[in-house]
């Protein structure tokens, strides 16, 4: 245990929580993965450090620890604190639109808006009774796939990635939600073994951060794969790709939905001519764009 994380006199869950939160203050940590602040991510680190669900009563609080518990909560504060490690690498555990995924560092912590897009099956702008297939491409961990597949229930649902270690975690989500009978992670660059393909939903969190925005990128972020998250000078290598074949494997009436976060005004300037839909989000985010498989072939040219 190092020396700077001196627990002497720290006997509950709720001193465990007050001191983590001060030390994470103090060490100016970074909370870009899906906590707000040093005291939510203390709770949630204490709580399941003792295999406690992360709603667990206030009242439970005041609970004495034992020795071995006191010294597990210490090594998940010491990966936070001394290796800046995300909470969802040191729990292995990350949370999407209502439901619990594997996490490692083989893929991005799950924090995108799309859960709520997800949640509300993405109405208005398709008929949930009639999505039939759903390609989640650059799916990484599988979570939008994975909480599609609940959303759309008749659906079969496709995971590409470039990544097989990626694919491999989302393998492993697709058998923790028991979900292999409609569920297929596909190695794939973008569309390039999709051929043949089509579907009536298009989902894509695909790496869109900016050269700049990466070599300004906190210690927490360097934890996750760079394959993940850069995409060339703009940040927008991958996203042109997309916006170019998509079409291609789109229903007649169906729907591109990609996430590209700072990098929206990078993709306006791009495409000044093309009428991005930017959703608006109740539970706050931004940069996710729509187009239907309509405005893709009307707009086509400029895509090439």
């Amino acid at each position: 245990m190092s020396n700077k994380l001196n627990t002497k006199g720290l006997k509950t869950l709720k001193d465990f929580m007050r001191w983590g939160a001060s030390h994470f203050n103090k060490e100016e940590l970074s909370f870009g993965h899906g906590m707000l602040t040093a005291f939510d991510e203390a709770v949630y680190l204490t709580l399941r450090a003792v295999n406690l669900p992360v709603d667990t009563p206030e009242i439970y609080w005041d609970g004495v620890l034992t020795k071995p518990e006191k010294k597990q909560i210490v090594d998940f504060f010491r990966q936070r604190i001394e290796e800046k490690k995300p909470a969802a690498y040191i729990t292995q555990e990350g949370w999407f639109a209502g439901l619990p995924f594997y996490i490692d560092e083989r893929v991005l912590v799950p924090r995108s808006p799309i859960a709520e897009l997800v949640e509300g099956q993405f109405m208005p702008w398709t008929d949930p009774y009639i999505v039939n297939s759903v390609l989640d491409l650059c799916t990484g961990s599988g979570c939008i796939g994975i909480a599609c597949a609940y959303a759309f229930p008749e659906a079969n649902v496709d995971l590409a990635d470039i990544s097989n270690d990626a694919l491999a975690v989302a393998n492993i989500n697709i058998d923790k939600h028991d979900a292999r009978a409609r569920v297929t992670a596909i190695q794939s660059d973008l569309f390039s073994n999709l051929q043949g393909k089509t579907y009536d939903l298009i989902v894509s969190n695909p790496p869109y951060v900016d050269k700049e925005d990466m070599d300004a990128l906190s210690d927490e972020f360097k934890h996750e794969p760079e394959l993940g998250l850069a995409s060339g000078n703009d940040g927008l290598d991958a996203t042109r790709n997309i916006l170019k074949h998509a079409a291609k494997y789109l229903s007649p009436d169906g729907i591109l939905v990609v996430e590209v976060g700072n990098s929206q005004y990078a993709l306006e300037a791009a495409y000044p001519e093309v009428p991005f839909y930017w959703i608006e989000f109740e539970k706050g985010g931004d940069g996710v764009f729509l187009l239907t498989a309509e405005q893709l072939q009307e707009y086509a040219t400029h895509f090439a």
